[in-house]
């Protein structure tokens, strides 16, 4: 009888739990798409919509695809707010303007998080290429943005805003559910008095565990979003032209340079004809000499049935 109602009791405690939680989790589904931003309202919010009856304000969302940085003003008071942006920049100097980049985002407090760079060549002559992820405190956001300008000519740039504050407050209030869920586990746990009580217990326990550090994972990362954005910044030095003046009409080429480029043809087409032929010659042999074998066996016997006849 005990176990049948300690295990009764463990389901009554799940089932409180689940209901709790579908009904804080239907808040924060509609931000999966790509481009799109929630829409809630935060708990200040909420509080005063629910004692005056008027409807809480929409949060400002969205993102512009390449004005002035200096325009994009996010009221983020009272909301979560994440920033990101991408910048490309033509500078003269890829090194240089890495350390102005670092020094600059390093003043403001935030660091680089990633970073690449290759090198390109045309030529003889080569340039640089690459790319700086940066994190920077929220606040700072727009001034490091003008500073990318500075560095040289600007390509493109983009800054986008996420409202996440319906999604911070549903994650927080499923977590107040499953924290009390697991006291009461942890109650049922101490209660128990058999085997298959424990056991059973247990799972619900570890269950309830996990899906609390889950969601705590999640809660932290879009906290750090909020408190640090991201911006991309691709650099790129300007890509070198080779001085060559191409001929407006094929008769314009001057005629030592046309022999020139003749003969070079000439030892090309000669060189790939005996590359060829050296890759040819195996298959030569070992399918000519037996051809030649059957067809020299059938002459002969050709012959000399004729003499015969």
């Amino acid at each position: 009888m005990v176990s049948r109602r300690t295990l009764g009791l463990v389901a009554v405690v799940a089932l409180v739990a689940i209901a709790g939680c579908g009904a804080t989790g239907s808040g924060g589904g509609d931000g999966g798409g790509a481009g799109s931003y929630e829409q809630a309202t935060g708990v200040e919010a909420d509080r005063a919509a629910q004692a005056t009856g008027t409807p809480a304000p929409e949060a400002a969302n969205g993102g512009d695809g390449g004005g002035d940085a200096s325009g994009d003003v996010v009221n983020t008071n009272g909301r979560a707010i994440i920033r990101t942006g991408t910048v490309a920049v033509e500078v003269e100097n890829f090194e240089s303007a890495r350390s102005d980049l670092t020094a600059a985002v390093e003043g403001y407090g935030g660091y680089v998080s990633d970073s690449r760079q290759d090198r390109r060549q045309i030529g003889n002559e080569t340039w640089v290429r690459g790319e700086l992820v940066l994190r920077v405190p929220r606040e700072d956001f727009d001034a490091l943005v003008n500073d990318t300008r500075g560095l040289g000519e600007v390509q493109s740039i983009e800054v986008n805003s996420r409202d996440v504050t319906d999604q911070l407050v549903d994650i927080e209030a499923r977590l107040e559910n499953l924290r009390a869920e697991r006291d009461r586990l942890r109650e049922l746990y101490d209660q128990a008095n058999t085997t298959e009580d424990v056991l059973a217990v247990q799972r619900e326990l570890s269950d309830v565990q996990g899906e609390i550090e889950r969601l705590e994972a999640r809660q932290q990362s879009l906290q750090d979003q909020v408190a640090y954005s991201t911006l991309t910044v691709r650099l790129e030095e300007p890509r070198p032209t080779p001085n060559r003046v191409a001929p407006d009409r094929w008769y314009d080429t001057p005629v030592l340079s046309a022999f020139m480029q003749s003969v070079d043809g000439v030892v090309v087409v000669a060189r790939a004809a005996v590359v060829g032929f050296a890759f040819a010659l195996p298959y030569l042999l070992a399918f000519s000499l037996p051809v030649l074998v059957v067809g020299g066996v059938l002459w002969r016997v050709a012959v000399r049935f004729r003499t015969e006849s």
